[in-house]
């Protein structure tokens, strides 16, 4: 049976205010926090077991779940509070979920049917998202290409050129015990440079060490919410149907 980790151990700096007092998973996205789309859309999936990694403002949370902790979350980045979740991540095939995005039950369903041992989700149609959120799309989309079998052959770089991006990665993804093995062993020979590593990095790195990382496209809508400003340009997206 496949679970679910919700990585929601950062401030959320970017957000300013908003995040001055609660997660920034408990920013409210038409009337309901991220948090709760989430949660609607994983167990819509069939996923009935969820833990929640937590850091910043962590005794706010009150749901339900298994909880790990990163105690250094104002220190460390990404990958760091993802293997705070390590019993889970080595027992068993885990969603894997950012805590600032929503996204449909359909694309965890498609996600947790990947037969690849370490796959992630990517909006095909990106651009006209980030001409939603951004005056200029280039400067904050990332080189995102797949190899003819449809895994993944680049992500994670910046770039001014259009046809460089096939997509965006979601901050949604599947391992299993095999591809946490891999990256937990890298992350031991990274050290306390890792404490520094984002996820995007480390699956470009992944690459160049001949990782095959699989690839699902989204279906329904999503978003991720780095700012206020991106409330705004989710405000006309029906998200009615996210849990079906």
């Amino acid at each position: 049976m496949t679970r679910a980790v919700i990585l929601a151990a950062g401030r959320g700096s970017r957000m300013g205010d908003m995040t001055a007092e609660h997660p920034k998973c408990f920013t409210l996205l038409q009337g309901r926090r991220l948090l709760d789309w989430q949660l609607g859309a994983l167990r819509a999936a069939g996923i009935s077991e969820i833990a929640i990694v937590r850091g910043y403002k962590g005794e706010k949370f009150a749901e339900p779940v298994r909880y790990f902790e990163n105690p250094r979350w104002h220190e460390t980045n990404m990958v760091r509070t993802l293997a705070a979740a390590h019993e889970w991540l080595a027992s068993g095939d885990c969603i894997v979920s950012y805590s600032d995005i929503f996204y449909s039950a359909e694309t965890v369903r498609r996600l947790a049917a990947c037969p690849e041992a370490l796959c992630i989700s990517y909006d095909t149609d990106w651009l006209a998202l980030w001409q939603k959120r951004f005056a200029d799309p280039l400067q904050d989309a990332e080189t995102f290409r797949l190899k003819p079998d449809g895994t993944l052959a680049d992500i994670g770089q910046r770039s001014d050129r259009l046809d460089t991006i096939e997509g965006q990665y979601m901050g949604l993804l599947k391992l299993t015990p095999a591809s946490w093995r891999d990256i937990a062993a890298h992350l031991d020979g990274l050290g306390a440079a890792a404490d520094r590593l984002d996820m995007t990095s480390l699956l470009r790195r992944g690459l160049e060490q001949g990782w095959r990382i699989g690839t699902v496209p989204a279906s329904g809508p999503w978003g991720e919410v780095d700012s206020a400003s991106d409330l705004d340009a989710y405000s006309d997206i029906d998200l009615h149907d996210i849990a079906n």
